[in-house]
């Protein structure tokens, strides 16, 4: 939003100059950002000077990028402020879908961003269907609705529906603060090398939520610590189950002595 928000301001500068400036070729590209990510608006080669006076707008041979010209001005070629507000439009799309405004690669009916994205941009209940995948649910929810609504309104087909550089400027303002997202759980586990004479394979630490839990062989031996027994509970009747060096397993009789498992912590070797 910071982004938006700068190169409006950029472009409400041009309309409401003493002598107003019409952008003509608004575009992503045309956006330069400094190591803070503040937007500047460059390559002012076919800007052109706004209608004055009575004037409501200027005729001139229609120029500019495909998926970013609006399309009153390149049915009839009649340039106003409107024109840029429209370009704006299909930028702030570009920065909530993720997406180009034509992009061929897609499928046809979502090679032109605005045709396949602007009905959805009214409906919060389709609106995560074009949000950018990326971002993987870690925005806030509101600001996307009201970003959405007020792209919406710039790509009306209708020039005098759609908002002033001055409005989306004011629309804009709040929306980069907003922090009303929700924080997804970030689960990371940690391999460690294996203890010599464990006979295991070793221990992992998982950290979820701010918590540690160790999980493997370390957690059996905590739980059968001193009684010999690793990855089952044995009962009153059955007899213990131990491991002798690598050759297998056997079954010892009851009352035997338990210092024999490897796994007793007092056993020798172990």
């Amino acid at each position: 939003m910071k982004i938006a928000l700068g190169a409006a301001k950029g472009l409400q500068f041009l309309h409401e100059s003493d002598k107003p400036v019409i952008y003509r070729d608004f575009k992503a590209s045309n956006i330069l950002l400094d190591s803070d990510y503040t937007a500047k608006l460059s390559d002012f080669g076919l800007a052109k000077d706004g209608p004055e006076g009575s004037d409501t707008h200027i005729s001139t041979r229609v120029m500019g990028t495909q998926g970013y010209a609006a399309p009153e001005y390149i049915m009839t070629g009649h340039l106003t402020s409107m024109s840029d507000v429209y370009s704006f439009g299909v930028v702030l799309l570009e920065l909530l879908t993720g997406r180009r405004s034509v992009d061929k690669a897609r499928p046809q009916r979502e090679q032109n961003l605005v045709e396949w994205a602007r009905p959805m941009l009214n409906d919060p209940r389709r609106l995560g269907r074009i949000m950018d995948p990326r971002l993987e649910g870690q925005y806030s929810e509101t600001g996307a609705r009201k970003a959405a609504a007020l792209a919406y309104q710039c790509l009306s087909h209708r020039p005098k529906h759609r908002p002033n550089m001055s409005l989306v400027v004011k629309t804009l303002e709040p929306l980069k603060d907003y922090n009303d997202f929700a924080m997804g759980t970030f689960v990371y586990v940690v391999p460690t090398e294996a203890k010599s004479g464990g006979g295991g394979g070793g221990e992992k630490e998982k950290i979820s939520g701010g918590k540690k839990e160790l999980v493997g062989e370390e957690e059996n031996k905590r739980g059968g610590e001193g009684g010999g027994r690793r990855h089952h509970r044995s009962s009153p009747r059955s007899p213990t189950v131990h491991s002798e060096g690598g050759g297998g397993y056997k079954q010892s009789p009851r009352g035997s002595n338990r210092l024999n498992s490897p796994l007793h912590p007092n056993a020798k070797g172990a």
